[in-house]
């Protein structure tokens, strides 16, 4: 009897450390990557139903231009982070009817979609979209639209940033642009070397295609990335656009860091001092002949155009017009 007690307490205790263990590996590293936001901004990286043109509870920019768009309607794509812009342009200056909505999806006769970055620039190359709002493409993007005979235009028509994003909890506060270099090439391991705990850091990647990992790209130029192995017992630095970090996924387990002791705030993006900034680029093939292309870019340039950017949370080219 005393034998079976000891066996029954042993396998109890062995239960008990497999649980302890479990837990330690929940709480360390499972939920750092547990993404906890809605199905919908998990499948199409933004809330399509909250920046719907048109929409009387939508949460764009709602301004009217002095006339709307006829004939031959531009069919606009983007960027997650710049749906709500390239919405609130298509409510301004759309006709209503151009724009359909199948309550999950755009239809495929709408003159607004939404597909990402990777989706939209694929589209212009095919020739199905006109006009696309997004950072610069990727080598391969361009050379894929290059092979369809596309020669595209890039036109500034705003001001981001591109920032860096770690725990709110991390103590570290800012860095310099060459230690996130280091970091992201492997010479930097450790939060220990850059004034942090003595823990691994997590330099996490983003899909490649997307316009934040073009940037994260541009940003390292010749230095190629590298992933610590050890990373995912440590703690996390990310990068994104400003605004989808801040104004749309909202997530208040992270904070932005400064760089080269320069935070990403709106002003220090207008006035060039935050040192990782980019344009926010509308995109047309050259050989396009839809007239109304230029009618659409000149109104995003324009005094109203540029207000929406500013009231949407971007940098407007012109920052007396933010």
């Amino acid at each position: 009897m005393k034998k079976q007690t000891k066996q029954i307490a042993s396998l109890a205790g062995l239960a008990l450390m497999f649980a302890a263990f479990d837990a330690l590996i929940y709480c360390t590293v499972t939920r750092r990557y547990i993404n906890s936001t809605s199905p919908e901004m998990q499948a199409k990286s933004i809330e399509v139903s909250r920046y719907l043109p048109f929409d009387p509870d939508s949460e764009i920019v709602k301004a009217d231009a002095p006339q709307k768009l006829s004939g031959d309607i531009p069919v606009i794509d983007g960027a997650a982070a710049l749906l709500p812009v390239y919405s609130a342009f298509v409510h301004a200056v759309y006709p209503p009817e151009s724009v359909q909505f199948d309550g999950e999806n755009y239809t495929p006769e709408s003159a607004m979609q939404y597909t990402n970055t990777r989706g939209a620039y694929q589209a212009l190359a095919d020739g199905t979209v006109d006009i696309v709002l997004c950072a610069k493409p990727s080598a391969e993007q361009k050379a894929y639209a290059e092979a369809q005979g596309r020669a595209l235009i890039y036109e500034p028509v705003a001001r981001e940033a591109f920032v860096f994003l770690v725990n709110k909890d991390n103590p570290v506060d800012s860095l310099t642009a060459e230690q996130i270099r280091a970091i992201y090439a492997g010479d930097i391991k450790s939060w220990s070397e850059v004034g942090g705990r003595h823990i691994p850091i997590d330099a996490v990647q983003r899909n490649a295609g997307s316009g934040s990992q073009t940037s994260m790209l541009g940003f390292m130029g010749d230095t190629p990335m590298y992933r610590n192995p050890l990373g995912f017992f440590g703690s996390a630095i990310g990068y994104s656009f400003r605004y989808y970090a801040e104004g749309i996924v909202r997530n208040g387990g992270v904070k932005m860091l400064a760089v080269n002791g320069v935070s990403p705030d709106p002003e220090h993006i207008a006035d060039g001092s935050y040192p990782v900034t980019g344009d926010v680029l509308a995109v047309y093939d050259a050989h396009n002949d839809n007239p109304n292309i230029p009618v659409l870019l000149d109104f995003m340039r324009s005094e109203t155009g540029q207000r929406i950017i500013a009231e949407s949370g971007y940098s407007p080219l012109n920052a007396s017009a933010s």
